[in-house]
């Protein structure tokens, strides 16, 4: 029996292109692209501290250690934003370049980068390979991924630099930053807009552009698009003008992204109007300016250009929610996603009217993506909820903040009332990891974490359980 099992393995193995002696080599060992795309982030996570705990990468010349290292590598991979010390002061330019890398590689996807570098090398594309890629593309054809995994990066690249023109251009004329120092601060923030990192070359982060149209706009525009989902993108550039033909997938992005839109605004605006630490001390265009600029970093982006801080308890709550839904499926942005939220509306609508099937237009809803919906629902919440009681026993600090900075961190966000630095060792620690598996996603952690998948032969007797 186990020589029979080998084998089937060295068969399938062949078949995949991949194995090609006897013996096993160490990547063979990974079965699913889950686990190829969970140690990716991790070693990138391992560079990235390793580089960021050199004496070269702080203004100091001395070692930052390895837990502050290792906070600010997994917080830009995970392209997070939450950060232990300030990020000008505490970080050399190569430090601040290794961070903006970090964001890169963590924004367009270990496997994104490395099946573009195959293509460009080998010229060819095998079907492992394919595999992976469409696994961190969330691509629906597989024959696509490498016409999709080019457009991807064209399109982060020529988005970011869009977006970093507008910013140098602003910092030159209106603030009188020299021309080197202008394009630095553009790229910089260009690269931690579109890839929802929120890592901000300034001890307020945004405070200081509040009522600056010219800085808050396109970076808020860069965090929107880049949190759509690269599938959705391509889908609106290719039919935009016909609604009726958008799949489900970016019908539900697009909607509930709009309306998530709208709401945050307007409980931002209604519920900081008047307070003298936020809104209260702007004039109107800039609190319609600062309550937008506030509702969509929560898509997930960790700039802010209110004191986050002092905040109404309201506002806090509803930037939880907003952070814990976060944007779009394959894009940059964490959270569970807007798509995940959008059909479990559906999914509860249907129950609630006794229907036998989730219908979304002209189109059901597949059952397995009902349990997925359900599955990562309900994994996130827990997690949520053992952290906060986790972080509550390892800090002095009050519920609602110690809620906002798990969901920041799960959701990787960014936004922080500043208790990040003062968490102690453990907690930051726990941090980390909640980042880490909010980039990837509990079900991708999950199945990176199997060996194999697991298909049962039989079926047990129906049984109707009392519910509620």
């Amino acid at each position: 029996m186990v020589r029979c099992r080998a084998s089937v393995a060295r068969t399938i193995s062949r078949g995949f292109g991949i194995m090609r002696f006897r013996r096993r080599s160490f990547l063979d060992r990974f079965h699913h692209p889950a686990q190829v795309i969970a140690t990716g982030f991790g070693a990138a996570i391992l560079l990235g501290t390793l580089l960021l705990s050199l004496p070269i990468a702080t203004t100091s010349g001395t070692s930052a250690g390895w837990l502050t290292a290792l906070f600010t590598a997994t917080s830009a991979v995970c392209v997070t934003g939450l950060v232990v010390v300030d990020t000008e002061s505490h970080w050399s330019a190569f430090g601040e370049v290794m961070i903006a890398v970090l964001i890169q590689i963590g924004g367009l996807g270990i496997m994104t980068l490395a099946t573009l570098f195959t293509v460009l090398v080998a010229g060819r594309l095998g079907l492992r390979a394919r595999m992976f890629a469409q696994a961190e593309t969330k691509t629906l054809s597989m024959s696509d991924v490498r016409r999709v995994v080019r457009n991807v990066v064209v399109f982060s690249l020529a988005c970011e630099a869009v977006v970093a023109v507008i910013l140098t251009i602003r910092f030159l004329t209106g603030y009188g930053e020299p021309f080197g120092r202008a394009v630095y601060l553009g790229v910089f923030h260009a690269v931690s807009a579109f890839n929802n990192a929120g890592f901000a070359l300034w001890p307020d982060n945004l405070m200081r552009f509040v009522t600056d149209p010219w800085i808050c706009l396109p970076i808020a525009a860069a965090v929107i698009v880049g949190g759509l989902g690269f599938p959705v993108i391509f889908e609106l550039a290719r039919s935009w003008r016909h609604p009726r033909r958008w799949t489900v997938l970016t019908r539900v992005t697009v909607g509930v992204t709009l309306v998530l839109l709208m709401v945050g605004t307007l409980v931002f605006l209604a519920t900081e109007w008047r307070n003298p630490q936020t809104l209260g001390r702007l004039d109107d265009p800039g609190k319609l300016l600062a309550a937008f600029f506030t509702g969509v970093m929560p898509r997930t982006a960790g700039f802010n250009s209110l004191d986050i801080g002092q905040m109404y308890p309201s506002s806090l709550l509803a930037t939880d929610v907003l952070m814990f839904i976060g944007g779009g499926s394959a894009g940059t942005a964490g959270g569970i996603k807007v798509t995940t939220f959008g059909l479990l509306a559906f999914i509860i609508w249907a129950e609630m009217r006794g229907e036998p099937r989730v219908n979304l237009g002209h189109r059901r809803l597949a059952e397995s993506a009902q349990r997925q919906v359900v599955s990562i629902t309900a994994i996130s919440v827990g997690l949520v909820m053992l952290s906060t009681y986790v972080l509550l026993v390892l800090t002095p600090h009050s519920l609602d903040q110690v809620l906002f900075e798990v969901i920041s961190a799960f959701g990787t966000v960014g936004l922080s009332t500043g208790i990040t630095a003062d968490a102690t060792p453990a907690g930051h620690v726990l941090l980390v990891l909640l980042m880490f598996i909010g980039r990837i996603g509990p079900l991708t952690l999950g199945s990176a974490l199997a060996l194999k998948d697991r298909e049962r032969h039989y079926e047990l007797p129906e049984e109707r359980v009392i519910v509620g």
